[in-house]
């Protein structure tokens, strides 16, 4: 019997020729799936894999030097329009899709090619489980978490469309296991809870260490993630526990 949609969320991750859409194209786009086990418990499940894809123009060389992907691997691949559907809408169905970053690969997997599936950001949804991470990348958080069951070669070479989407199922495996997939999806869908400061003067400091003043100054910064956790730690020092998010600022700052 086909798999329940509930009891699947696939990891998407793509390799292209730039970040935006339609200047740039897909060349190569890999999927591991994280499955709800009988145990309650979600874990890798069996389907994974890789597929090229022709971007319908020339790799750069500026993109070729990060996943190595030559002109000559993807020339005789199919179309990311032909690609992408099946991959993305699998037969029984998914909970979500999910990506580290997904901002990205949702740049490319529109609601048209994927069904309009949820997607869960695994960086989001680390900076909420794993504040005190160095960094929070895909690879930082494999090598300071060491997740279990990680293959090291397996997930290599990073910038790679399935070692890359391998390790981030292992990362969503566990939040997946400690928050639930309805927190990940809320989470998804708000700006990033950032831990501390990204940058300027106060960079590294934990929103809790900033003076009232100071931390006010950063409700107008021009980042929504910034602003948004801002906001959120004027939130907790007011006694609330969160502040509502109304999307993001059309035409000014906060």
């Amino acid at each position: 019997m086909p798999m329940q949609p509930t009891n699947r969320v696939r990891v998407i991750d793509l390799e292209t020729t730039g970040s935006s859409p339609p200047a740039h194209g897909v060349c190569e786009i890999g999927w591991q799936d994280v499955v709800l086990g009988k145990d309650g418990r979600w874990a890798l499940g069996a389907d994974h894999g890789a597929s090229f894809v022709d971007p319908g123009r020339p790799i750069p060389p500026v993109t070729m030097a990060v996943h190595h992907i030559l002109d000559e691997d993807v020339k005789s691949s199919p179309f990311w329009q032909e690609v992408a559907p099946p991959i993305l809408r699998p037969e029984g169905g998914t909970a979500a899709l999910a990506a580290h970053r997904a901002s990205f690969e949702q740049r490319f997997c529109t609601p048209k090619l994927s069904g309009g599936a949820q997607w869960i950001c695994t960086w989001k949804c680390a900076l909420r489980i794993w504040p005190d991470s160095p960094s929070f990348s895909n690879q930082v958080l494999r090598y300071w978490r060491m997740p279990d069951g990680l293959e090291h070669q397996r997930g290599l070479p990073i910038h790679r469309a399935f070692p890359d989407a391998y390790v981030t199922a292992h990362h969503l495996r566990d939040q997946l296991n400690e928050a639930g997939l309805e927190q990940l999806l809320t989470w998804s869908a708000q700006p990033g809870l950032l831990p501390r400061v990204p940058y300027g003067n106060d960079r590294g400091r934990y929103w809790h260490e900033l003076e009232d003043d100071l931390l006010r100054r950063y409700t107008s910064d021009r980042n929504e993630d910034v602003r948004f956790s801002a906001q959120q730690e004027i939130a907790r020092r007011e006694g609330a526990t969160q502040t509502p998010y109304a999307g993001p600022a059309q035409g000014k700052l906060l």
